[in-house]
């Protein structure tokens, strides 16, 4: 694993950290009254922050077979953002509003075969705009639906064989969500946004002069990102609050998830090039059981067992039959360490073990066959909210980072996978009295 793949591992959980930290000024006064009774959630805002995310682009072209199609190829990078935004609360616990975000990054698919061509595709800019609704779980606790229309540039730059070029090219799609957002001193709150973004066929090869469908490609993004928004006029009187719920964060506690992602497999050939990536999406689910302990303050740190079944998969689609690289089932050993940014709100980072199996499987003609399947040891690492809606009960947005250990199938190193993933679950969890 590169320095620049660990990093973007550690990217979230630093960010988190930082918005942890941000909020570590209001600490003292950590009760639910004093943040949620004249906070307004109506009115303008604006925000900044960051997130990681992976895509995965669905060719398909003619000229290698009829009905090919492979899905697909993956990226992986960061980003940064910048929002403007307005809400408007139509109930005590509902609200509407808009948002216009701009952002930046490098999430990019890179081919490294020096020194005969390096290659890379990277979305470098682009804006989305869009509707959400919320709902408040708590006075200072915001949980939303969110969605509307997504703009993105992209480059395409290759160097090698005695010259370089590049060019670009622009698409559009639209994008769902969901996220968190937390009350967290004076005007301002952090948030917590998982994204789906899915953009409308682009034929990359249109500045050649290329007819559409010669090779097309069909591209969705899943993102996670950290920020933090200063509303305007929070102070100036809200709606009437309601009761909180009396949570202790100390206890046992079931649970379960359900959640998204991407995979984005590193192909290694010998050391002479390497392929970041094989891209593939999909849901799952997973149940978990674990254990908080609440400490002087308002630190909590805990442990987690959990389980999951996925339908991530990649898929090479050759007409009369495919090939399926399945990531199925696994589980998680984790730690995590939180620090309460309101009575019932928590903010976390998590790191632990994982496993995962994967399956490569043939199918056609009604029947499938697996060809070879393996296991896989590694870690994760990420971050969340969790905000209790009962005496009992929390929800949950958390993001994670899984990095496994390389497979060699051919025990040379010549042909050599390491596979890693980008998952988003929204959660609920039952602690035991």
């Amino acid at each position: 694993m590169t320095f620049g793949k660990t990093w973007q591992a550690l990217l979230l959980g630093a960010v988190s950290a930082v918005a942890i930290n941000s909020a570590s000024f209001a600490a003292d006064s950590v009760t639910e009254a004093p943040a949620a009774a004249g906070f307004n959630w109506s009115g303008v805002y604006v925000g900044f922050g960051g997130g990681v995310g992976a895509n995965v682009h669905e060719v398909s072209s003619p000229l290698t077979a009829p009905g090919f199609s492979f899905n697909g190829i993956g990226g992986e990078g960061v980003f940064g953002e910048v929002t403007l935004g307005y809400d408007y609360m139509i109930s005590p616990r509902f609200l509407i509003g808009g948002l216009v975000d701009a952002h930046f990054g490098n999430i990019s698919t890179k081919i490294d075969a020096a020194p005969f061509a390096d290659v890379s595709i990277t979305e470098k800019y682009g804006f989305d705009v869009g509707l959400r609704a919320g709902y408040l779980v708590t006075p200072s606790t915001l949980g939303y639906v969110l969605g509307g229309y997504a703009w993105q540039k992209s480059e395409l730059e290759a160097s090698g064989g005695g010259g370089d070029f590049s060019f670009d090219w622009d698409k559009d799609g639209y994008f769902l969500g969901v996220g968190v957002e937390t009350v967290v001193a004076s005007n301002w709150t952090l948030k917590t946004e998982y994204r789906y973004t899915r953009f409308s066929t682009a034929n990359i090869l249109s500045e050649f002069g290329a007819p559409d469908g010669v090779l097309d490609t069909d591209t969705s993004r899943h993102t996670f990102s950290v920020a933090a928004n200063y509303r305007f006029g929070a102070q100036n009187g809200g709606t009437a609050a309601f009761e909180s719920p009396a949570y202790s964060w100390t206890g046992f506690y079931v649970g379960g998830n359900v959640g998204a992602g991407a995979a984005v497999h590193e192909l290694g050939l010998g050391g002479a090039a390497s392929f970041n990536g094989i891209g593939g999406e999909g849901a799952f689910g997973e149940l978990n059981v674990g254990y908080d302990h609440e400490f002087g303050g308002n630190w909590v740190a805990g442990v987690q067992l959990g389980g999951r079944y996925s339908g991530v998969t990649s898929e090479i689609n050759f007409g009369p039959g495919k090939l399926n690289l399945d990531a199925d089932y696994g589980f998680d050993l984790l730690a995590r360490v939180g620090m309460k940014l309101n009575e019932s709100t928590l903010a976390y980072v998590l790191g632990g073990y994982s496993w995962q199996h994967f399956d490569l499987v043939a199918s056609g003609g009604g029947s499938s066959q697996s060809l070879i399947d393996w296991n896989a040891g590694g870690f994760s690492v990420g971050g969340g909210l969790e905000a209790a809606v009962t005496n009992n009960m929390t929800v949950n947005l958390e993001y994670r980072y899984a990095q496994y250990q390389s497979e060699d199938f051919d025990s040379s190193g010549i042909f050599e996978v390491t596979p890693s993933s980008h998952t988003v679950r929204v959660g609920a969890k039952y602690k035991f009295n």
